[in-house]
């Protein structure tokens, strides 16, 4: 058995409904109303909905359609990254205060090692009080937190204190759970097994016939017939969290696996030469922001959904990494002479991952790149210029031109469906 940690000093802290909440620090007038950020139109989807909301069965990723049936009276708001972003900047710079370890999730959530903090701020329930506190206090939102001796279990009793819906409304949450070592074992053993991490649907219904539905029935299983099940990797990786064992530590320099752009549209697009070019707008705005980020991409990933939501992902590794949106557009383009179009395309992503920094192999990328693609990556720093100065669309490339002109794409727009 893995060591086991005998504190509890890492904080998971999540924000609650962290979209809506920030839509209602600028909109105080819809404060207790049930709210839907997300898709506006009938193809988008939904990004977070209130707890108000959620009461009527309205959760994240449901088509807006459907949510607009259960709740008529729901108000739908588009949604705004770009705010987001600038929130969450701030969360994890209170964050920061408290312990220089902390590893972002994503906008709304991290964890934070406190370990070395207490002599200094208190303990670990202090130090979670008193982000709360600044929290709310700075930037107007609440946020839930779980104390204990590793992320897995931190995590996990993050969604002890949240909020919870019910038909007769909110019910208001603890705010902050503690999960101590001895008490690990207790706390994991009526959960379902669908509460661990790597346990979606499939393998839920294999440990369902094996007589496991919840946690300490998973623990009580043995290891060797858990591994002869789910085969030798994970089986002991549930094996482990079924025990309550997480050895992972908190990274604060952990940054983003993969930088994409996805659209739905607002209708089907069957025109080969307008899919390509909604392709190349794509890319135009990865690469700009690989850049901004000084990353180097070396697999570029394309996601086609058809009229039948029919799915297909096509991915390169790339012999040399790039921050070029040309070079990602073009790529993107070839896979997608893989794919049949004739039903009609909603919906396009294009994507990029295994990131190197650009001072590892940029000039390995210029030396193999051909003289049109070394120019054309100037041209795009040159353009980065211009645009910084006189705004996303002042500039672009030829290939990324629509009907109506030159219209870049902006990070976190049509994010969750078109406006109609």
């Amino acid at each position: 058995m893995a060591k086991t940690i005998t504190t509890s000093h890492i904080l998971h802290v999540d924000m609650d409904a962290f979209f809506v909440s920030a839509e209602l620090v600028r909109n105080p007038d819809l404060v207790g109303k049930p709210v839907v950020v997300g898709g506006t139109g009938n193809r988008g989807v939904v990004a977070a909905a209130s707890y108000e909301a959620r009461s009527f069965g309205i959760h994240s990723a449901m088509p807006s359609f459907r949510a607009r049936k259960l709740c008529p009276k729901a108000i739908f708001l588009p949604g705004d990254h770009t705010y987001y972003a600038s929130i969450s900047y701030e969360v994890m710079n209170i964050f920061k205060r408290y312990t220089p370890l902390v590893e972002p999730i994503s906008l709304d959530e991290a964890f934070l090692d406190v370990g070395g903090s207490q002599r200094l701020y208190g303990t670990p329930f202090e130090i979670a009080t008193a982000i709360r506190r600044d929290v709310k206090h700075e930037q107007g939102i609440n946020c839930s937190v779980g104390i204990a001796p590793n992320k897995f279990l931190a995590k996990l009793a993050t969604e002890e204190a949240k909020p919870k819906p019910s038909a007769t409304g909110p019910i208001p949450g603890i705010g902050i759970k503690v999960v101590h070592p001895d008490d690990a074992l207790d706390f994991l053993a009526p959960l379902p097994v669908k509460a661990l991490w790597g346990v979606g649907p499939a393998t839920a219904k294999r440990l369902n016939q094996l007589g496991i539905t919840h946690v300490e029935e998973l623990r009580k299983f043995p290891l060797i017939d858990l591994i002869k099940s789910l085969g030798k990797t994970q089986g002991p990786h549930l094996h482990r969290l079924a025990h309550g064992v997480d050895e992972r530590n908190v990274e604060s320099t952990h940054g983003a696996k993969s930088i994409s752009h996805e659209e739905t549209f607002a209708e089907d697009l069957f025109d080969l030469g307008e899919i390509e070019s909604e392709i190349h707008r794509m890319a135009d705005a990865v690469g700009k922001r690989l850049r901004d980020s000084d990353c180097l991409a070396q697999t570029v990933v394309l996601k086609v959904r058809l009229k039948d939501f029919s799915t297909m992902t096509r991915s390169v590794s790339l012999p040399n990494s790039t921050d070029s949106g040309k070079v990602i557009g073009r790529e993107a383009v070839r896979m997608l002479e893989t794919i049949s179009l004739s039903m009609g395309v909603r919906l396009i992503g294009v994507g990029t991952s295994n990131f190197s920094n650009t001072g590892q192999g940029l000039q390995l990328s210029f030396d193999e790149l051909g003289t049109n693609d070394r120019e054309w990556r100037e041209a795009e720093e040159a353009m980065d210029s211009i645009r910084s100065k006189f705004g996303p669309d002042s500039i672009g490339a030829a290939s990324t031109l629509t009907q109506d002109g030159l219209d870049s794409k902006k990070r976190g727009i049509q994010q969750w469906g078109p406006p109609k």
